[in-house]
């Protein structure tokens, strides 16, 4: 039964830092994803504006109707339900090993449908030569019904192909790859079906023993005979209009931890390690990193209008959420926004891992940026990446480095919950504009989405981005999710002169596909890392290759990779515009080249 009150809090501290998010807000519309952030005016107006580069935007083009991803997404237009507004993601990853990435969109469903069974779980596309794509769901074996929401891939039984996991509402799914993009449906066998609102899912090897764990955050408790009427209460209202119900208002759910026994099965631990979230959080966005650089991966999971999670691995099996202590819990007001999607990376080559958070609409997105000993601090304003998002409602996002430099760059996937505010004067709309912000390299973004191209694209109300090399052409590309819509395929078009590289990387001792290692390059006077992570973005799955930009510099000096295992392998003068496939303890097997910038076509 769902719950008209806010749940209940099981820690003091984070009980009157709700409590004081709850106040400072009083004055303003409650939003039922979270209270607005107050920014005070002068941190925004007495910024100076960061400087500008000289070097071109990449346009990005969207070629998905002529690359054949004409299949829809699954939603109902009226959005009178929080479930129906929180769907869904989408996933790149190579299906048979035959080095493209193919595409996996999950789909929603409606109440009426899904009380009649609901809808296919996913859509599967399959690249073929030319950048097209052919559905190929039914021949997969995809034919599980229900309300998907969320995907992560890992290859869980290390058998060489790649599986993948699918987050729903009622229960999630687990498909074995059988090879050649075949799959299995062994969600009972294995143990994972889980059950109630589930939404991100993360694989990691948190223990170490060469076998890929699980790590699933859960939503609201939603009783689908029971639903909350549309408006009915205070917290079914934002902006003077009635809107959906959750999640203020409703019982949260706990998370789940699957550890992987080796053997086909998994044994549900989250308790037992510590981050089964017993306060019942609005969990939405999940990640694993190694933020502290001790070589054992910690997890961070975004709540939605409740304070984050960050779990640090205690080696031992469980774990400690240093979230408030160490700064990622809130943001700097004290605050705990309406989060949802989640991005680790080194924009600043400090060494660290910060965090990036997509908030809801009057909230800017939070940039946690890693001190190191000293925790997170806040720089979403003194970064100009909390002023463009204040309007929007961000979902998908990820750290890529767009043009090759060397420098993360950020995109943001937007769109609001409620197609109510169409009619709301003053309101963002439904169908909100994609933002790209381009590295300054000082610490701070320009926002180019419009030199990028996505200004002349239509506006639609978008959740789930993944983010890979899709032409196999050095440029890292965009898969987005649009509610009720085909999905779009950003191509990159950048052909400026600057240098890359991509690893594969294949375990042995380690998991099979490597997930969890790191892998650290020293190249033309600058170092940088990146991390093999199984989900993350708003409820999606990037390239499980590592793509970094190397500017000018045609080979790099060093490259190490650190094993899941805690192994460090090292290779000098390795060189650059190629797809390097490494394999623990053999080193790298195979080496295909990246076309020339200039020799590129679109």
């Amino acid at each position: 039964m769902t719950s008209q009150a806010p749940c209940k809090r099981g820690r003091m501290a984070v009980l009157f830092a709700v409590l004081g998010s709850l106040l400072s807000a009083q004055t303003a519309p409650q939003s039922p994803m979270g209270p607005p952030a107050k920014i005070p005016p002068a941190r925004i107006e007495k910024k100076p504006p960061p400087p500008k580069l000289t070097a071109p935007v990449p346009i990005f083009r969207d070629i998905a109707v002529q690359a054949g991803l004409t299949a829809s997404h699954f939603s109902s237009a009226e959005k009178y339900y929080v479930i129906e507004s929180m769907s869904g993601g989408v996933g790149l990853f190579d299906c048979d090993n035959d080095g493209k990435l193919d595409i996996v969109m999950v789909n929603g469903s409606t109440v009426d449908r899904y009380k009649q069974g609901g809808d296919l779980l996913v859509t599967l596309w399959h690249q073929d030569a030319g950048l097209k794509f052919t559905d190929i769901t039914e021949k997969a074996g995809l034919s599980r019904k229900g309300w998907g929401m969320g995907v992560a891939v890992a290859d869980f039984d290390n058998d060489g192909n790649l599986d993948f996991f699918v987050t729903g509402y009622g229960g999630n799914a687990l498909y074995r790859n059988k090879g050649n993009c075949i799959f299995e449906d062994v969600t009972d066998k294995a143990g994972v079906r889980g059950g109630g609102f589930s939404t991100g899912a993360a694989w990691a090897d948190y223990d170490r023993d060469g076998n890929v764990d699980l790590f699933v955050s859960r939503y609201v408790h939603v009783e689908m005979s029971d639903l909350p009427a549309f408006g009915s209460t205070k917290f079914c209202q934002f902006k003077g209009a009635p809107v959906q119900c959750g999640p203020w208002g409703m019982e949260g759910e706990t998370d789940l931890l699957y550890r992987n026994r080796g053997d086909g099965t998994f044994e549900e631990v989250s308790k037992k390690a510590g981050v089964d979230d017993p306060e019942k959080y609005y969990g939405l966005g999940a990640s694993w990193g190694d933020y502290d650089n001790d070589g054992w991966p910690d997890l961070f999971v975004a709540d939605d209008a409740t304070p984050n999670h960050l779990y640090h691995n205690n080696h031992n099996g469980k774990f400690s959420d240093e979230a408030m202590v160490g700064g990622i819990a809130l943001n700097g007001e004290g605050q705990a926004l309406g989060s949802m999607g989640v991005t680790w990376g080194d924009y600043d080559h400090s060494g660290r891992l910060s965090m990036f958070v997509t908030e809801f609409a009057d909230q800017p997105n939070t940039l946690y940026h890693n001190q190191g000993s000293r925790g997170f601090e806040d720089v979403a304003m003194p970064s100009h990446l909390g002023q463009p998002s204040l309007p929007l409602v961000g979902w998908g996002t990820t750290f890529l480095d767009m043009d090759n430099d060397g420098w993360l760059d950020l995109f943001v996937a937007n769109g609001h919950v409620y197609p109510q505010m169409d009619t709301v004067k003053g309101s963002a709309a439904y169908a909100e504009p994609m933002l790209l912000h381009r590295n300054l390299r000082n610490g701070t973004f320009e926002e180019v989405s419009k030199l990028a191209g996505f200004a002349d694209m239509p506006l639609k109300s978008r959740r789930g981005a993944a983010f890979g090399d899709i032409a196999n052409n050095g440029n890292v590309d965009i898969v987005v999710l649009n509610v009720g819509e085909p999905p779009s395929l950003l191509l990159n078009t950048n052909k400026i002169a600057n240098h890359r590289v991509l690893f594969h990387l294949t375990g042995t001792k380690s998991n099979r596909a490597a997930i969890g290692s790191r892998v650290t390059i020293q190249a033309g006077g600058m170092t940088q890392f990146d991390e093999v992570r199984g989900g993350g973005s708003y409820l999606s799955q990037n390239d499980l290759r590592l793509h970094f930009g190397l500017g000018s510099a045609t080979k790099i000096d060093l490259v190490e990779v650190r094993w899941p295992n805690g192994k460090v392998e090292s290779f000098k003068d390795v060189a650059a515009d190629k797809i390097h496939s490494i394999t623990e303890g053999q080193g790298i097997k195979e080496t295909a080249a990246l076309p020339a910038p200039e020799a590129l076509v679109f």
